[in-house]
């Protein structure tokens, strides 16, 4: 009789429980949320800056229900910065290129007394290289899937039709290769690339697969830095999580709100440094993690300038203290080392964790005033200001949504005419819990952002961008022109979100 009264208990207090976590999701969706305004939801939301540079949620990585796993210094002894491959072109002429591509294990050594873990990477063991594509050409690119479950090749930030952009629809099986062929059209930008296939995305990248895509305008003459791998290089950010072996392994960390690790690995390297010999180095910075934000500030707490976004130059170079990336986001900056003695060392740091130490050896060329860079953005005026379209995202861990759906491969949710030009207003409704960023990205276009909270963006923010941090409480708008025909995905690009359904169709035709 004792027996059954202790699983009598126990059913009740069960049922307890799950009623009390059900209460709190309706009463969230209802906005009940709304009157909370303590915790980490009000500590993400203490700013008032409506620049992304200065966007003080990210201090605190914006992972307002997931485990607050903080980064920490690396302990491992300092290595020189890995730096991406430069593909070369299997064939080019003055209209064409190709290249090949191919998605691989391997196995990778992380510590120098750690062990070899398994890793994924493209025409490599880890990552990806960097792959140039010359406006006007056209290119194609053979993807071959070496691995043993199914993948995409995502071209992320790339405008070209949703047949070749890679998206969960472009699915490239085990031992298949598919050929995919577009014109650049887009001006000079850093994108990237990485796998996006339906419930795999987040496990692919967080195990190594991206990659770099440099547009580039040949006729262009700018005096901006450009050798690469000597004053233009690339950061790569991701955070990831080693157990004792020193060895990492997707499924077995904490993932309920987007996987976060307490180490940061630079371009695949720990500890990195980086031995500078001009006197401006050029940055482009990836946040390729699946979930973390990042605040990017000098050691010194010196400015630099900001040049370019997501898509592109912005409208023209601004001197800022940090930059703002939330995952899937890029920005480029100049440091000046000018000023610095030989033997001088400053790093980049986020979270008082350091990136990259750069060590000053020599002070080659001299600064310019930088020229011919500068995007003209569209002028616009009031009614380019009201939204069109308009997005909630609201939700925690498996229970996400857009619009109060969740992703389902069989419904279209957006139609839009070809070349129509659109405001849509993204709003990140807050929980009771305060919620958390939440980076906006979609496929296929490149849009300006127009608005914080009914403030206009200053010239930080006035180029074009494919990913767009929204804070908790916060209505962003953004506008684009629909230039390319097809299907295509907007979501979350927390990758643990857009997998648990933050996700939506749209169809241009």
């Amino acid at each position: 009789m004792k027996g059954k009264w202790i699983i009598v208990i126990g059913s009740v207090l069960a049922l307890l429980l799950i009623g009390s976590i059900g209460s709190f999701f309706f009463l969230s969706r209802i906005g009940v949320g709304n009157l909370n305004q303590g915790g980490m939801g009000s500590m993400m939301n203490s700013s008032n800056e409506s620049s992304s540079d200065t966007m003080m949620g990210m201090e605190n990585d914006g992972m307002g229900h997931a485990t607050n796993i903080k980064l920490k210094n690396s302990t491992e002894k300092e290595n020189p910065l890995g730096l991406p491959k430069v593909l070369k072109p299997d064939q080019e002429d003055k209209e064409s290129m190709r290249y090949t591509v191919v998605a691989r294990e391997g196995t990778t050594r992380f510590f120098a007394n750690g062990d070899q873990t398994n890793t994924l990477g493209y025409n490599g063991n880890y990552l990806g290289p960097m792959i140039e594509l010359k406006k006007g050409k056209t290119v194609s690119i053979r993807t071959i899937n070496q691995l043993d479950e199914p993948t995409t090749f995502h071209w992320h930030g790339l405008v070209v039709p949703s047949q070749v952009e890679g998206g969960p629809h472009q699915i490239v099986n085990p031992g298949e290769s598919k050929d995919v062929t577009f014109k650049v059209e887009q001006n000079e930008s850093t994108l990237w690339f990485h796998p996006h296939p339906m419930g795999k995305t987040a496990s692919q990248v967080y195990k190594g697969l991206a990659g770099l895509l440099y547009v580039k305008e040949v006729n262009l003459k700018t005096n901006l830095p450009q050798k690469y791998g000597k004053n233009d290089i690339p950061l790569i950010l991701q955070d990831r999580q080693f157990n004792k072996e020193n060895s990492m392994n997707y499924d077995d960390i904490e993932k309920s709100d987007g996987a976060l690790g307490d180490t940061l690995v630079v371009n695949g390297t720990l500890n990195p440094y980086f031995d500078v010999k001009y006197s401006q180095i050029r940055v482009r910075l990836l946040n390729g993690s699946n979930a973390r934000n990042y605040v990017v500030k000098l050691s010194d707490g010196a400015s630099f300038e900001k040049i370019a976004g997501d898509g592109g130059y912005l409208s023209k170079p601004e001197k800022v203290r940090s930059v703002a990336l939330s995952p899937g986001e890029r920005t480029e900056i100049l440091l000046d080392f000018s000023k610095h003695s030989i033997g001088e060392q400053v790093s980049l740091i986020t979270d008082g964790v350091t990136i990259t130490k750069f060590k000053l050896k020599e002070k080659q060329g001299r600064n310019s005033e930088i020229t011919n860079v500068i995007q003209k953005m569209p002028k616009l005026n009031d009614a380019d200001l009201k939204p069109d379209r308009r997005l909630t995202l609201f939700g925690m861990g498996k229970m996400v949504e857009i619009n109060g759906k969740t992703f389902d491969e069989n419904r279209i949710d957006i139609k839009v005419k070809q070349n129509r030009t659109e405001t849509w207003e993204i709003y990140n409704k807050k929980d009771m819990m305060g919620g958390m960023i939440h980076p906006f990205h979609i496929h296929g276009v490149q849009f300006v952002v127009l608005e914080r909270n009914g403030v206009q963006t200053n010239s930080r923010e006035r180029g074009l961008k494919d990913t767009v941090a929204v804070k908790p409480g916060e209505r962003v708008k953004i506008r684009m022109t629909f230039k390319q025909k097809g299907v295509f995905m907007y979501h979350c690009h927390i990758l643990e979100h857009e997998e648990n359904g933050m996700m939506g169709q749209l169809k241009v035709d």
